[in-house]
């Protein structure tokens, strides 16, 4: 269990006081955050927090929305809560089309020269860039980069320890390039972060909130951790998953049936 890490997105409604209380409790070491859970109880108090409770931030989710006006400024701001955080990796999510524009390519492309933007500051604040991409179904709105071979292209006219790439499963497990895309990203030395959570199906209303716990949905996680391993990845692994029903459970349940899952189906 030592490479596993609790996405804070898992256990949404825990408050990150008694997040870090029950991680010490269960023997979890490591942890990935949210901004807004971050800013609302503090950049700084939450840094503390989690010193003092001995855990290691593995990412800091997340940045981008290039198409978004002021995108420069708040991403830069992303990139120094990281580092306030000790987060070694900033997620950044590209955002979608802008409004009133079909023109994908171009989207694309404004995301690379965007990331170039931001590579000068992530670089003198130690934070590595992980783009992430995202199923093709959030491509109008959310995110223009559907898969992880446009993420390494993105990411490639970049040093690899400034920019480099998220391998989530959800979002991946469909493309049948995938085995060739994640040993080219371990070539590369550009695996920022490794995410995992089940495709759950029917999908719920709300899109987002199919990522399930592993082992409940589609996907060959362990095939996914086989793989990463082999392209040379020795992270952390965050468990991430939007789930409303799991979300009803108290905290220490959600983190005991994670870490469980985890072992059963990840591991």
């Amino acid at each position: 269990m030592s490479r596993f890490s609790l996405n804070q997105a898992t256990t949404k409604y825990w408050p990150l006081p008694e997040l870090a209380a029950g991680c010490v409790a269960e023997g979890v070491t490591r942890v990935g955050l949210w901004r807004e859970d971050i800013q609302a109880y503090g950049v700084e108090k939450s840094a503390a927090l989690m010193r003092d409770h001995g855990l290691t931030v593995t990412s800091l989710c997340r940045s981008g929305f290039f198409q978004q006006p002021g995108w420069l400024d708040e991403n830069k701001r992303a990139i120094d809560e990281a580092a306030a955080l000790g987060a070694p990796v900033l997620v950044l999510v590209s955002g979608g089309l802008p409004p009133g524009s079909r023109d994908l390519d171009a989207a694309r492309a404004h995301v690379g020269s965007a990331i170039g933007e931001l590579v000068p500051h992530a670089q003198a604040a130690g934070v590595q860039l992980g783009i992430e991409a995202l199923h093709p179904m959030f491509c109008s709105d959310r995110c223009v980069v559907a898969t992880l071979g446009q993420a390494l292209d993105l990411a490639a006219p970049y040093p690899a320890s400034a920019v480099g790439v998220i391998v989530d499963t959800y979002h991946l497990w469909w493309d049948d390039t995938i085995w060739d895309q994640i040993a080219r990203a371990g070539r590369e030395g550009r695996i920022a972060a490794f995410q995992a959570a089940d495709w759950v199906t029917p999908l719920p209303a709300g899109v987002l909130l199919g990522r399930g716990l592993p082992g409940t949905g589609s996907v060959e996680l362990r095939r996914f951790r086989e793989a990463v391993d082999a392209a040379g990845y020795t992270g952390p692994i965050e468990v991430e998953v939007f789930d409303e029903a799991l979300w009803s459970r108290p905290g220490p349940e959600i983190l005991r049936m994670t870490l469980e899952a985890y072992a059963a189906h990840v591991e």
